[in-house]
């Protein structure tokens, strides 16, 4: 190749290509990007050797390398991971597998993700599943468009109690449509039932809710559905997938389509990912569901095997009557969690689940009796809720950060006038010490 390809554009060449894309400034292709979150400067450094390269993200990443006890969610969760996890998923005939498009030669994969449908329908309650999306986010979205298919209204109610990040992404799917979207905002930190009989009407399609809902609470979902269906709309609920251990399932509840994420079913947190999303729904939907279907089958010599039943996608037949645009699915995410569900099983993930609350309750507790804290209590939680401090909620969090606590998620960026609030989560890997400890360093930052 000719070294002009690795040589620095000059200015004349920069300023063409400015010219060729209307903008006068390169700053100017940035200016959708809020400002303090642009780069400083332009200046990429000289390049690097392979091992220079190791080096200096060895240091940079040996800066994240503080013990933490982690006592924030908000949609992602430290959770205990058995070791057969690990150990399966790493078997390199799942490890390097992509897109079973040959069903003669991708038998291992497609039962797994078989098996993952499976087990995603136990747990909602509902009758298919797909198999899999990217993640709980894009899942909220994926399920408001299938919505829109289904009932051919162009009208979405989104609860405020919904994660932020969910209902950005929504609203991000929904921007170029002709849809109209309506944000709830929260009661209490529960859905807004009257604001919710005023929206509804002939051209809602769906309502999205979220149970537990951001703020930890749990939601009447069952008095929810029938205001719902009363005004012949869907019901999409974004669940904890862990909490269904003691809750009622979406299925039971009256919910439509049951989506959520699945990074607490046996996957690791990470900086932003990966994980994946899942989606269930009733029957009567199947045809609408994005991205793929994995079925059962049998061969000509009536042996059982498993292929792609549906692939709705647009690059197969569907073309522009596709369901979803999805190129890909999170096959290798979504397999840690079968195998996560499968190792625990049903009595196990009861028993997780009953930790979780029991130790949220504890720490709920604990912190109530601080002096001018006080916990959200108008509805039952799972292991997330929420508490007021006398003073700025990111202080606190600042402050115990430094002591390698990471305490709750200020909800101040999300929601006008919680400037002083906190969602706090507490998962099966929180000791009764570290609680106390939590309660302690609380209560010195507040001195």
């Amino acid at each position: 190749m000719n070294d002009r390809h690795y040589a620095p554009h000059t200015d004349d060449e920069i300023r063409e290509m400015l010219s060729e894309t209307g903008i006068e400034r390169i700053e100017d292709l940035f200016v959708t990007i809020p400002e303090e979150l642009r780069a400083r400067v332009f200046n990429v450094p000289p390049g690097m050797s392979e091992f220079e390269t190791f080096e200096r993200m060895k240091r940079i990443a040996s800066d994240n390398s503080k013990e933490m006890l982690y006592f924030i969610g908000g949609g992602f969760y430290d959770h205990l991971i058995p070791a057969v996890v690990d150990h399966l998923a790493a078997r390199s005939e799942f490890y390097t597998s992509y897109t079973p498009y040959q069903p003669e030669c991708s038998q291992g994969t497609l039962q797994a993700l078989f098996e993952y449908q499976t087990a995603i329908c136990r747990l909602t309650g509902l009758d298919v599943s797909n198999a899999s999306l990217y993640d709980g986010a894009t899942a909220c979205a994926e399920a408001a468009l299938m919505a829109i298919r289904v009932t051919g209204r162009k009208k979405i109610i989104a609860d405020g109690c919904l994660s932020p990040f969910s209902r950005m992404t929504v609203r991000s799917y929904l921007s170029n449509l002709d849809v109209e979207l309506l944000e709830l905002p929260p009661l209490d930190g529960l859905l807004n039932l009257e604001e919710l009989e005023r929206c509804l009407d002939g051209e809602t399609a769906a309502l999205i809710v979220q149970n537990p809902n951001f703020f930890g609470l749990i939601e009447d979902i069952a008095a929810i559905a029938e205001k719902v269906h009363a005004a012949g709309a869907l019901l999409v609920a974004s669940v904890y997938p862990l909490s269904l251990g003691i809750l009622k399932s979406p299925g039971e509840c009256g919910v439509d389509i049951a989506v959520g994420d699945g990074q607490s079913l046996g996957n690791p947190l990470g900086f932003g990912g990966p994980s994946f999303g899942f989606i269930a729904a009733r029957k009567a939907f199947i045809r609408n569901l994005p991205g793929r279907i994995v079925g059962e089958t049998a061969d000509r010599e009536g042996k059982r095997g498993f292929v792609l039943t549906l692939q709705a996608r647009e690059q197969h037949i569907k073309r522009e009557k596709a369901t979803s645009n999805i190129c890909s699915n999170q096959g290798l995410c979504a397999l840690r969690a079968l195998i996560f569900l499968s190792s625990i099983g049903k009595e196990g993930i009861a028993r997780l689940a009953s930790m979780n609350r029991d130790k949220a309750f504890h720490a709920r507790e604990l912190l109530s009796r601080i002096p001018g804290v006080t916990a959200l209590e108008s509805g039952q939680i799972f292991n997330e809720f929420t508490i007021a401090l006398p003073v700025s909620a990111d202080l606190v969090a600042a402050s115990l950060l430094n002591r390698g606590i990471a305490a709750g998620l200020p909800l101040g960026r999300y929601y006008e006038g919680s400037e002083n609030c906190m969602v706090v989560t507490v998962t099966e890997k929180r000791s009764r010490k570290e609680i106390e400890l939590l309660a302690l360093a609380i209560g010195e930052a507040l001195q």
